[in-house]
Formats: C-alpha cells, structure tokens, sequence
C-alpha cells in the first residue's frame, strides 16, 4: 500500500530527498506523498526510506490504497521504464 504523511509532519523535506519515485512533495504544512507514485521503495531498497529517515515518525501505510508487495513491484516496473 502507499504511504501517507500525516499531521506530526514537521516539514523538514528529508523524505523528498530521499524517495527515488520522486512521490513526495511539500503540500500545505506538511508533505505528501503520490500515491500513484510511492512503491514504498519496492524495487529500489529493502525498507521505505522515508519511513527510516522521517525525524518525527509521521509516515504510515494508507487505508485508502491497499497494494500487495508484487503490485508495488509491478507499479515500480511501470514507473521505472
């Protein structure tokens, strides 16, 4: 499933510079994250990098778009080519 920020967001931009699916951009306070982007990282590391280097733990698996690991592979291969 993708990833969403939610409100403890502190706006310091790590995540941006660290999702290789550019997925993750300044929204209003806090960023956000493509959903029609975010693989959680599937394809490029073993772990969602912007989960590892959020400084306030602000960084979940959305409800909203539930994805199994092979459909964040598939969507990695469609937006990897």
């Amino acid at each position: 499933m993708a990833l969403i920020i939610n409100s403890d967001c502190i706006n310091c931009g790590i995540c941006e510079t660290e999702c290789p699916n550019e997925a993750i951009s300044p929204g209003d306070g806090v960023f956000v994250i493509d959903p029609s982007k975010c693989t959680e990282c599937v394809g490029h590391y073993d772990r969602s990098q912007c989960v590892t280097v959020c400084l306030s733990d602000c960084i979940f698996p959305d409800p909203s778009y539930r994805e199994s690991r092979d459909q964040l592979h598939e969507k990695y291969l469609r937006t990897a080519s």
